[in-house]
């Protein structure tokens, strides 16, 4: 949800904000007549599975084109966190000031819930962990895909809170650099090198290094923001004609994030605390399209992936490692009004924790899936698919979903779509990738989770303005929980008997005049689960109400300068010794950037209202006590870095 955030490093993203209305025909899913040739809403999504004009999908899915994704870079170019954190609907919850775990959550669903795709393939894995995204940088985007609400009947247990699909830039989008200093100790360089050709056949290379301090912003011995250190690299092929398109990637990272106490710092009343977190992480995948004479597409995905995990928390080193293979196969084809699509997939989700007995897994999952897309008429589509895995651990599992788009004219419209999906049950919840497998006792008895969803989205275009409504509504039952072990220190994973639900509604309206971008939005979340007491309450971080307000002003060829000013409302806490309710919080940002020929000259000012979660409360717990797991540290309801800026410069060539 647009402006519901809690901030960890750079946050700002005013520009991809109006970048959303400025693709308004694609994310509202409708141009208007004068529109209907723009490049924008022209493009063709790959998440719904169709390839079908934006517009023109029963299934909503919003997508942010390239244009706009690239003046975003400049705000954060270290990680996804935070350009993820301003899409609609979508908010990076950050689990504590431990190691600074972060995980996407779509409309109040648990992040673990997610489905995370680059160029329509797993590359991090059957379920990102906590870490991934903090470990991928934006440069390299043409556009970004989100489906929300339960997914399972296009992607399986991995989108049951939907699907996010990345996709990056095809040869011929010309080469970039960028360098970032902010003044919280953070520098990033960043290089997209296109190597020539066009999309049907060339070679792209993103590379990136990353350095953090380690920072104690409030004097108490602990490090509220990680130190890290980081490096990616991705080369990408495309080959291929109209007929047979192939796609190719790999991918090798590697960062070592240190926080813990500082120098010779202990925790109140006890000895030092060391907390490090190494990742390497290897993937590779291939994709093929070949189209017959008649016009069917047969379709193939290949990928795998590799990650390994060195960690301290406060304990022994406790190594993990997860292997995930993935291959599909699909035929698509066209009959009258329909346009449908057969498929098969297989899942191989591996993860070995050889210190800690009970905690890995491996699972199998062989599928079929089939998808049909009628529409009989230019005011009316309807989109049914279904998904059946037959899960080794949790058996055979049927999954659909249905969606429909009324148009009553070309400038007004309306989706609904219903669905339902599962998620097998596993160990990588937020509060145990914060504190390591190594507090975790042996998973017995818990089964896999299951969602239903249903959403009604209205799109108005009535220019100036674009106005887009929703409402929503999820019940996650069998909701993995964590609570305290009869041993010290120690946690369990189990199965909730109450479900999770969530109701809400959202707002965004957005204003183009002249060179000024203006957008304002809203969100209503009621997330409740059931407590010890069997009695509702409130779920932990997800504030009832947000809201935002942004302008940016282009200055065609000199530069832009822009504010934003958002609202968070209280939120609920349920392991906090010092509170149950966060105060509401208030923060303006501001950018601006001035071009001189190829090079850009850009800087950024975060968090003005100076808004630290330290001013309020400690972050560590009292001398004698911690949060589950041992857990040191409090949960992360607001800023641990307060006011910050940063300066960089950009060019292409």
């Amino acid at each position: 949800m647009a402006g519901v955030k809690r901030v960890m490093g750079c946050r700002f993203h005013l520009l991809l904000l109006s970048g959303i209305l400025l693709a308004g025909r694609s994310v509202a899913a409708e141009p208007d007549e004068e529109d209907e040739s723009s490049e924008d809403s022209e493009i063709i999504v790959s998440a719904s599975r169709s390839h079908r004009l934006v517009r023109d999908q029963a299934v909503r899915v919003e997508v942010v084109p390239q244009e706009e994704l690239e003046e975003s870079r400049t705000v954060a170019p270290g990680n996804l966190t935070n350009l993820l954190n301003e899409l609609p609907g979508a908010r990076m919850e950050v689990g504590s000031a431990g190691l600074g775990s972060t995980s996407l959550r779509l409309r109040g669903m648990p992040g673990r819930h997610a489905q995370i795709l680059f160029d329509g393939l797993a590359l991090a894995g059957a379920q990102p962990g906590s870490f991934s995204l903090l470990q991928s940088p934006p440069i390299d985007l043409q556009r970004v895909e989100l489906i929300k609400g339960a997914a399972s009947a296009l992607y399986g247990g991995s989108g049951l809170a939907g699907v996010l699909n990345l996709v990056s830039r095809a040869p011929g989008a010309g080469s970039e650099w960028l360098l970032s200093q902010t003044s919280a100790g953070g520098t990033d360089a960043d290089l997209f090198y296109d190597g020539g050709g066009d999309a049907g056949h060339g070679f792209t290379l993103t590379g990136s290094a990353h350095y953090q301090s380690r920072r104690d912003f409030d004097g108490d011995g602990w490090a509220e923001l990680p130190g890290f250190e980081r490096f990616t690299a991705r080369p990408r092929w495309h080959w291929g004609d109209s007929d047979h398109d192939n796609f190719a990637t790999l991918g090798v990272s590697g960062e070592n994030r240190n926080g813990g106490t500082t120098g010779n710092n202990t925790l109140p009343g006890a000895a030092p605390f060391d907390a490090s977190l190494d990742t390497r992480h290897v993937d590779a995948g291939w994709t093929s399209s070949i189209t017959r004479e008649d016009g069917d597409v047969v379709g193939v995905k290949l990928s795998g992936t590799w990650t390994q995990h060195e960690q301290v928390y406060g304990g022994p080193e406790i190594d993990d490692a997860a292997t995930n293979l993935f291959a599909e196969t699909t035929y698509q084809g066209k009959f009258g009004d329909h346009d449908w699509t057969l498929g098969a997939a297989f899942q191989y989700d591996d993860l070995s924790v050889p210190d800690v007995r009970g905690v890995g897994h491996l699972y199998t999952t062989p599928a079929i899936f089939a998808q049909d897309e009628y529409s009989p008429k230019q005011w009316f589509a309807l989109s049914a698919s279904v998904r059946v895995d037959a899960h080794s651990e949790f058996g055979t599992i049927v999954s659909p979903r249905i969606s429909a788009l009324f148009r009553f004219d070309p400038d007004v419209s309306l989706r609904a779509s219903v669905g339902t999906g599962f998620a097998p049950a596993t160990p990588l919840v937020d509060e145990v990738e914060e504190v390591g497998f190594g507090r975790l006792d042996p998973l017995q008895g818990v089964r896999d989770e299951r969602a239903s969803s249903a959403s009604l989205d209205f799109h108005w275009y009535a220019r100036p303005f674009d106005i887009n409504l929703s409402a929503f509504g999820s019940d996650l039952r069998h909701p993995l929980d964590v609570e305290a072990s009869s041993q010290p220190d120690r946690i369990r994973i189990v199965n909730d008997d109450g479900e999770f639900r969530v109701r809400g509604a959202e707002m965004l309206v957005g204003c183009v005049i002249g060179d000024a971008h203006l957008l304002a939005s809203a969100t209503w979340l009621d997330a409740t689960e059931e407590s010890t007491s069997r009695n509702r309450q409130r779920a932990e971080l997800i504030p009832e109400f947000a809201g935002e307000v942004a302008a940016i002003f282009e200055f065609e060829g000199r530069g832009r300068a822009g504010f934003e000013i958002s609202y968070t409302g209280p939120q609920a806490v349920h392991d906090d010794p010092y509170r149950m309710r966060t105060p509401s919080l208030l923060e303006v940002n501001a950018l601006a950037e001035i071009t001189f020929g190829k090079i850009a000259v850009f800087a950024n000012a975060f968090n003005l209202t100076d808004e630290k979660q330290s001013d309020s409360d400690p972050v560590l717990w009292p001398a004698g006590t911690a949060g589950l797991g041992g857990n040191p540290v409090t949960p992360a309801w607001a800023s641990m870095v307060g006011r910050y800026f940063s300066v960089g410069l950009r060019s292409r060539f």
